[in-house]
């Protein structure tokens, strides 16, 4: 059974309710321009998406677009920890997680005061994030992916899609409570190696996850394969990724990664409603 919380900041955070982090981007070529963030503008984001509702914000300093090129570890710190002492000061009481597949960075990142670290690369990228993790006894995401950002397109799972995440996601979450993590979320990876259809099969059979200890996390606000299949631009995919969000919740997501905070709370409030009604005709 799926656990419904992880501890955050020396409380729990229950996720009987799902949970939303907004998206910060402090790059210059993540693929949705709106969510790019600079230094000066940094505290008056943050503070809309706590307001709108935000559980969590989410502070990355590298875009993992497909094709985006990775800079190295110092350019990444360079742009990330003016950001992070903005936030942590600003919203001292608001869990912060950092993007980033650098155990180095983590590293960094947790000393000043980070709550939690996003891991795209699943700890493939670089050895040594459970271990970072586990020391600082905090929650870490594990997302699948098949290759880094820069070629990950160029390897997509040729079959049994679902199968294969499953897989990997209980392996790595397994290995990573062996090393000391003590609270793994686990992310299917939607976007990250898989083709349209691949996204579609994922969430449509994301149930199979609640056999599983670790909340998922799905992450897929504005994303390419909502765009081509609506053929609709970036900004014109918000409803698109409303709709989604709705069949992620019904799948069992925990916490929904978004650009747009209020919009992804009003899903949960619907979701949240409809699910009580289901109970009280049950029961």
């Amino acid at each position: 059974m799926q656990r419904k919380y992880i501890r955050l900041k020396g409380q729990l955070m229950d996720l009987s309710r799902p949970r939303v982090m907004g998206i910060i981007n402090l790059t210059p070529d993540s693929f949705y321009a709106p969510s790019r963030v600079a230094l000066e503008h940094i505290e008056k984001a943050a503070e809309k998406m706590v307001e709108e509702g935000a559980d969590i914000l989410d502070l990355g300093a590298v875009s993992t677009r497909p094709g985006a090129v990775m800079p190295d570890e110092e350019e990444e710190w360079r742009r990330l920890e003016p950001a992070l002492h903005t936030v942590l000061s600003a919203f001292p009481e608001v869990p912060i997680s950092v993007d980033t597949w650098r155990p180095a960075i983590a590293e960094r990142a947790l000393a000043m005061g980070a709550a939690m670290i996003n891991d795209i690369s699943g700890g493939r990228f670089v050895e040594g994030m459970p271990e970072i993790l586990a020391r600082y006894q905090v929650p870490g995401v594990l997302m699948h992916t098949t290759a880094p950002p820069e070629v990950m397109q160029q390897h997509l799972l040729a079959e049994n899609v679902t199968e294969k995440v499953v897989s990997f996601l209980v392996s790595e979450a397994g290995a990573w409570e062996r090393a000391g993590v003590r609270d793994v979320v686990v992310d299917p990876g939607i976007g990250f190696g898989k083709s349209g259809a691949q996204n579609f099969e994922l969430l449509s059979r994301l149930p199979i996850f609640k056999k599983f200890p670790w909340p998922v996390l799905i992450g897929l606000s504005r994303k390419k394969f909502i765009r081509d299949t609506l053929q609709v631009s970036t900004e014109e995919a918000l409803l698109g990724t409303t709709a989604l969000h709705m069949a992620a919740l019904q799948g069992g997501a925990a916490i929904l990664r978004v650009h747009d905070v209020r919009e992804a709370l009003h899903c949960i409030k619907l979701f949240m409603a409809l699910s009580a009604s289901k109970e009280e005709e049950s029961g």
